[in-house]
């Protein structure tokens, strides 16, 4: 008797375990398959970092033991920010690799390219590094959640400051000709509205372009007193160097993925970026202010044990280490369901976490309603050797 009951009870676990595993793809006891798709190589190699810092942070989770006795097997491609390179990396993550759901995939085409893709596939696509609008819509997206303020909210954001600073002034705005972009176009004409045409002159590029030189003299010429460069390290670069050059003595304003010291400011010549400003989420590395700072002396020395020899003052390896917290949080906060659907579930349910090392008073709260992790953003100066903070946290709400 007691043995039949030892046979059936061994029967349960085994069908148990392998209900477990059906419900839990690219899970076993003691590994959870993550995937990512990151700018490595190509023209936008500097934000690709992030997928560097990350892989650190997964690093220094597993040599603790990982999350709930499971080491996180984080498989990272490389697309070279090329869409036809995310759609073959993210269908060999999904088809071949078997991952458990998608992290931190960056780049506004590549993660547009996959969308539907991941979406069919039943894959959440959790903190993905892109503020495209549209991925913002829970309707539309149910399975994602975004890693960035919305391109919408961070351009309202910089259109709110240039009218309280410049009101009677034209603006101009330097953009990437894709969604990161357009988006912040499309804040600025809801913004000023009627009033767009006559206060706004635009000029776009391509990444494929080697010099955004004409589109800046063209800006120049329109008398702007206000310019936005709302792109990627390499072309904020360049604008704010043309600028420099050319002697044209607009405010500038860069966006948060183009404010990285190392990536945008060191190339454009830090002289030449002095009186820059950006939005950002985060403390900088290299802001002497925060040398007291808890969370900024854990980070460096995260830092120097696993980025040793790279840059410090580098923030797209700041970035990657805050989502790596974020990923940490939700696995923990999974427990032992690992399921897709409770990933998906608790990504949508972090409630007021407050990340070490980001800007005071920015806190990430998400909902079934609110895929947005980040909504605020706290805006910075550049004076010559550091980002200087300017004012409290701000939104895109209308005054």
């Amino acid at each position: 008797m007691l043995r039949t009951t030892a046979v059936i009870l061994s029967a349960l676990l085994s069908l148990t375990t392998v209900a477990s595993a059906e419900d839990a793809p690219g899970v076993t006891a003691t590994e959870i398959k993550i995937g990512g798709v990151f700018p490595f190589s190509g023209p936008a190699s500097a934000i690709g970092l992030v997928g560097k810092g990350l892989l650190a942070y997964v690093q220094s989770i597993n040599e603790r033991g990982g999350i709930n006795g499971r080491k996180i097997n984080y498989i990272a491609m490389d697309d070279a920010y090329s869409p036809p390179k995310t759609v073959e990396h993210v269908r060999k993550l999904v088809e071949s690799d078997e991952i458990a759901f998608m992290f931190s995939q960056l780049g506004t085409a590549g993660v547009s390219a996959t969308a539907k893709y991941l979406a069919q596939r039943g894959i959440p696509n959790v903190a993905i590094v892109t503020g495209s609008s549209k991925f913002t819509s829970v309707a539309d997206f149910p399975q994602t959640t975004t890693g960035l303020v919305s391109y919408v909210t961070e351009g309202t954001i910089y259109a709110k400051f240039f009218k309280a600073k410049l009101p009677n002034a034209k603006y101009a705005i330097l953009y990437q000709n894709d969604d990161l972009g357009k988006d912040h176009v499309k804040a600025f004409k809801a913004f000023f509205g009627p009033d767009f045409d006559k206060k706004v002159v635009t000029e776009s590029y391509d990444t494929t372009f080697p010099t955004i030189d004409s589109q800046v003299l063209t800006l120049k010429a329109s008398g702007a007193e206000g310019l936005l460069i709302a792109g990627t390290p390499k072309f904020a670069a360049q604008a704010i160097r043309k600028v420099a050059q050319i002697g044209w003595k607009a405010t500038i304003i860069i966006n948060y993925p183009s404010s990285s010291v190392s990536a945008t400011i060191n190339p454009a010549g830090p002289e030449n970026a002095v009186g820059v400003l950006a939005g950002t989420i985060n403390k900088d590395p290299s802001d002497t202010s925060w040398a007291d700072d808890p969370g900024m002396k854990e980070y460096k020395a995260f830092f120097e044990k696993y980025l040793h020899g790279s840059d410090v003052a580098e923030t797209n390896y700041l970035y990657g280490y805050q989502q790596g917290i974020l990923l940490e949080k939700l696995l923990t906060q999974c427990g032992s369901d690992l399921s897709r659907a409770n990933i998906i579930k608790q990504s949508l349910n972090l409630q007021n976490v407050v990340l070490p090392t980001a800007a005071p008073g920015l806190v990430i709260n998400t909902s079934p309603q609110n895929n947005m992790m980040w909504t605020q953003l706290q805006m910075q100066r550049w004076t010559g050797t550091t980002w200087e903070r300017i004012g409290e946290p701000v939104d895109g709400k209308a005054d």
